[in-house]
């Protein structure tokens, strides 16, 4: 069994996956003070909270974009399940064919979305990830990375405006009634979610404009769930895509 570990700048997602079937995922806060020891203790327990053996653990994979908890978070797994995990990055061999200005810039989250993508649905695609940032990228028929589009997260514009206004409160992500508010949290839903909605089908019909043949679209990410169900495209929400790619690529390089 692999343990899959992708690290956003909000959560960390957790999960264990077995001849392409996932087990079980979990979702914790990334917290950049945490030990080694902490994130053992955590690991340790959400694995035995979902019935798995640790020594049914063979091997592990580290996607991260939060550099500083790399070695933390190795250091952890080795701890855990006695493996020293692969981290994706340079050297790694993903089967992703990038074609941008610099293939070296791209996070690490995005390339493991996008392998999962071309090995579980038809090209093209876009993939679309909702966390801290919104990144909606393109690939095209021939399996290429082209590039794509990257947007405050829903939660981090929402932050951003109640922080810097006086009367704004916080609100919840629930799905307004309608999209004309009439008192302040609805009229902030609407916004939120609603607006969020729009700017997706707005994005995918400019890149479809830009992409040949009909593509695919997947999106994934924590927020998945809030906005896609409010677009107005038919998006297959897939919210194991990155432990799916992760473990494509610890098989490439195992």
């Amino acid at each position: 069994m692999l343990l899959a570990i992708d690290v956003g700048n909000t959560n960390i997602v957790l999960g264990a996956v077995k001849n392409n079937n996932t087990i079980f995922t979990s979702r914790i806060h990334t917290d950049k003070n945490k030990t080694e020891d902490e994130y053992a203790v955590i690991f340790r327990t959400l694995i035995e909270i979902h019935n798995c053996s640790l020594g049914e653990f063979d091997g592990a994979i580290i996607s991260s974009v939060v550099p500083q908890l790399n070695e933390i978070l190795k250091k952890s797994v080795k701890m855990v399940i006695n493996c020293d995990p692969l981290t994706v990055g340079p050297g790694l061999k993903t089967g992703l064919n990038i074609k941008i200005d610099n293939p070296a810039t791209l996070g690490s989250d995005i390339v493991v979305g996008c392998v999962a993508a071309l090995a579980y649905y038809p090209k093209p695609l876009i993939v679309i990830d909702m966390g801290t940032a919104t990144t909606v990228v393109a690939i095209d028929k021939n399996g290429v990375y082209r590039g794509g589009v990257i947007c405050p997260g829903v939660r981090t514009a929402l932050q951003s405006l109640t922080n810097n206004t006086a009367q704004l409160p916080d609100i919840s992500l629930d799905t307004p009634k309608k999209t004309i508010g009439t008192n302040t949290a609805d009229c902030m839903r609407s916004g939120a979610v609603l607006g969020n909605a729009a700017m997706i089908d707005g994005l995918i019909d400019r890149m479809c404009d830009e992409i040949d043949g009909q593509p695919t679209i997947v999106a994934t990410g924590g927020l998945s769930e809030k906005i896609i169900p409010n677009c107005r495209k038919d998006i297959i929400i897939d919210n194991n895509l990155l432990i799916k790619g992760l473990e494509i690529i610890y098989n490439k390089n195992k």
